[in-house]
Formats: structure tokens, sequence, C-alpha cells
């Protein structure tokens, strides 16, 4: 594995990066560990489904704009949601009581993520979302490693979530809303799920203040990998969810 060393190559990053692994066409990573103090691992690389796979089975992910190259992260420490700390405020059971939403589980992959990868209104910063990554997670989801939870009313998507299932962890990757609390109904409706299927958590990668007022919490990048070891299998043969909550829920 060949290094590459750069002083401030990356002019959106606020700490500078004193060394990062250069990928090849092999598909291997560096051991994440080895991650720069904000959490670069490597450059480089492509977006293929085993790529991607190995990537996130050892707790390692893409993210980067428009001017970047490929950019892989292992943050240290990691933010998850442990599936029993999912904070649901008095409004937000009460908006899942009423069946405001129906939920629905990958029928529209590809326009959840694809909404995910807008600019939000009021905001400056662009998406990290590349046309070129809406191509990859699609192709994941075909292959059914990557699934949508999708909030709809009156037949139109409110408001969805993405991620990748590998084995027993669920890997978060982004969320919208069209409409109050829709992103949130589509989170407790995953965790509802991931809990009656046995999963072992949720992976929300960076630590965000929205996160974590709704339970998530940050564990050590050790801690995190050794739960990936012992859940994060790739599965042979993985399907589509294809789940339909109604939009109701007997949890309240």
């Amino acid at each position: 594995m060949g290094t590459v060393r750069c002083t401030g190559l990356f002019s959106n990053h606020t700490k500078i990066v004193t060394m990062i692994f250069a990928l090849t066409d092999e598909i291997l990573f560096p051991p994440p560990q080895l991650a720069s103090e904000d959490g670069l691992l490597a450059v480089g690389g492509d977006l293929s489904e085993e790529r991607l796979l190995l990537a996130y089975s050892m707790g390692i992910f893409p993210w980067y704009s428009e001017e970047d190259p490929i950019l892989w992260w292992a943050p240290d420490p990691r933010l998850v949601f442990e599936l029993d700390d999912l904070y649901i405020s008095k409004r937000l059971a009460r908006v899942i009581r009423q069946g405001v939403f129906e939920v629905r589980c990958d029928t529209a992959f590809a326009e959840v993520i694809q909404a995910c990868s807008r600019k939000r209104p009021g905001k400056e910063e662009g998406t990290w979302i590349m046309p070129e990554m809406v191509d990859a997670y699609c192709r994941l989801h075909d292959l059914g490693f990557a699934h949508s939870v999708e909030c709809w009313r009156e037949g139109k998507l409110a408001g969805g979530l993405y991620g990748i299932a590998l084995g027993k962890i669920f890997f978060g990757e982004s969320m919208f809303s069209r409409q109050d609390n829709a992103s949130k109904v589509a989170l407790f409706h995953l965790v509802e799920m991931l809990r009656k299927w046995g999963f072992e958590l949720i992976d929300c990668q960076v630590k965000s203040e929205h996160l974590v007022r709704l339970g998530a919490k940050e564990i050590p990048g050790l801690e995190f990998r050794q739960r990936l070891k012992k859940y994060a299998q790739i599965d042979q043969n993985p399907v589509k969810w294809n789940t339909d909550f109604g939009g109701n829920s007997n949890l309240y």
C-alpha cells in the first residue's frame, strides 16, 4: 500500500492532513486505526461494489465533494445508535400513533438517495452525494445491500433515509424531509424493524447534534471495530426488505 504526503491539499478540511494512503486498483484498505486525527484514511480507488462492501465491513466510508478525489474516512470516536436508546418526543409519538405517513421500505430507493443528494434550502454547502455515488449505491440496492425507509403521504414521498445493511449492523448514510417529522418517523420505523430482526446497532458515522438529541452517542473506535468484526458479515444472499408498515405502530 503506497502513501502520499500532502499539506493543505483539501481546502474544505479544517485540519491539515500530513499523510494519507493512496489506493491502487487492488481492493485493499489500510487498517482504519491509522486514520488521521480528523478521520481521513485514504484517497483514490473506485466505488465498485466489492470495494464499498469491504470498506463498510471495516468501518470505512467514502465522503467527498465535487472538487475532491474519492476520500475514505474512519473517524474515532464513532457516532452510533444503540437500538434501545432512540428518543421519541411526545409530539413525534403522536404523529406515529396517528399514522400521518405510510411507511415503506425499498420501494423508491433511487428517489430517496436523489432527494438526499440535493442541496438543502437555506444552506450554503453543497452535496457530498456525487452522481457516481448515487449510481454506486443504487447498484448496491439492486444487489440487496442498500436499503431505503420511506414516508409517503397522499401518494407522494415526504421523507426518508437510506443506508447499508451488513450482517447485524445498519450503516446509516443520509436522510431528508419534505414534510415535518417525515425523516424522524422513518428512523423510528427503521429502529423498530432492526430490533425485531436482532440487529446490533446503527452506525451514524460522525457526530451530529440533531442525532445526539435523538439518542445517538459516541463510542471509541476500538469498540466500534470490535463490534463490526463480530456482527458486520457480508451476506452472501442479501434480500430487499419490501416491508410495508401501513403507517401504524403498536408501540404507543
